[in-house]
């Protein structure tokens, strides 16, 4: 399968890659984050395996929002360096075909934030990478990508639903961040 875009962020999913405005208003208010005052632990909660299911917004800021392709799977949260970073290995399939693919986070201790980057193994190439933490129970993470050709802002939002439950969402923007549209929602059920 070929996805729309090359970013699929699993981010958190349970990495990576986020919500979009076809289903606004139903994400629950994420209970607060386990972490160290600096932040080098937001992610501890998340280590294991999880089952997720996955919505991908077919053609992303297109004007389009209607068509959303369906997928499930696994999610597989590994620690690495003390906790420091973590790689989210993702494996979801669906009527559309596969996604497979990392998200590498890493801490920066100098700047007490995180970056997420995410990779495809359809094409082997990283994403760049989103910045942020976790405040008030919820990872917001933003940078710069390119989309047909075009900048774009993307944003990875990661809401804790409880110790079992996670949602991650990623949106777009065209036009510097005023206007945002969600084109991947994740949910991640914990297996083990």
């Amino acid at each position: 399968m070929t996805v729309p875009c090359r970013r699929i962020l699993v981010a958190g999913l349970s990495a990576f890659l986020l919500i979009g405005t076809a289903v606004s208003g139903d994400a629950s208010t994420p209970s607060a984050s386990t972490t160290v005052a600096d932040g080098q632990r937001d992610f501890d909660w998340e280590i294991g395996s999880w089952r997720t299911s996955v919505r991908v917004l077919a053609e992303p800021l297109s004007g389009s929002a209607d068509e959303w392709l369906q997928f499930s799977g696994t999610s597989v949260v590994r620690p690495l360096m003390d906790r420091r970073a973590n790689v989210v290995e993702l494996k979801v399939s669906g009527p559309s075909g596969r996604i497979e693919g990392m998200n590498l986070r890493l801490y920066e201790p100098q700047a007490t934030r995180w970056s997420l980057t995410f990779v495809s193994m359809r094409d082997g190439l990283l994403t760049p990478a989103v910045y942020g933490g976790f405040r008030d129970g919820v990872g917001a993470f933003y940078g710069d990508d390119q989309l047909g050709g075009r900048p774009i802002k993307v944003r990875f939002l990661v809401f804790r639903q409880g110790a079992d439950t996670a949602r991650f969402e990623q949106a777009f923007s065209g036009d510097g961040g005023t206007t945002w549209e969600t084109n991947w929602i994740a949910v991640d059920r914990r297996t083990s």
